[in-house]
């Protein structure tokens, strides 16, 4: 491996979907573990992951996440991934047992909020158990993100 290839993966990922804090309201967030294939950590080394369409489910007690777009690895040849499959997260059984309990809440969902690498090179994804918000409650949310950016302006 050259220097370029090095150069291409990096270790201090975190992508993050902005729009969920809009749309959503988040109610506790948890921190689950991936199963993933060889190809996809390397597209997620690379950065070529889109978590805007993503959700999780519940099949058989177990969690997965669907909707996530990770790139076809481009050095991948037939051994590339399926780039929106569906993919295990991996929690505690005491945490899935919960997230399970409150997901039968009606208007409840879990979404990902943020797909990182931790010290240890594993990939890691943020998970939030969250309610979608109102027209009206979205309105709130532009009025206080541009009052606080008024403040920010006059402050300096």
């Amino acid at each position: 491996m050259n220097k370029k290839d090095k150069s291409r993966f990096s270790n201090d990922i975190n992508i993050k979907n902005k729009r969920a804090k809009f749309e959503y309201e988040f109610i506790d967030t948890y921190l689950a573990g991936l199963v993933l294939k060889g190809t996809e950590i390397k597209s997620i080394r690379e950065g070529k992951v889109n978590l805007q369409d993503g959700y999780c489910y519940f099949r058989k007690g177990e969690l997965y996440s669907k909707g996530i777009h990770i790139s076809p690895y481009a050095q991948g040849s037939f051994y590339n991934h399926e780039e929106g499959r569906e993919r295990k997260l991996l929690l505690k059984k005491q945490e899935l047992g919960k997230l399970e309990s409150k997901m039968n809440e009606k208007g409840l969902t879990i979404i990902p909020i943020r797909l990182f690498i931790n010290d240890r090179g594993l990939a890691k994804m943020e998970i939030a158990l969250a309610k979608g918000k109102k027209i009206h409650d979205k309105r709130d949310s532009i009025k206080d993100k541009d009052l606080k950016r008024e403040f920010d302006r006059v402050k300096i």
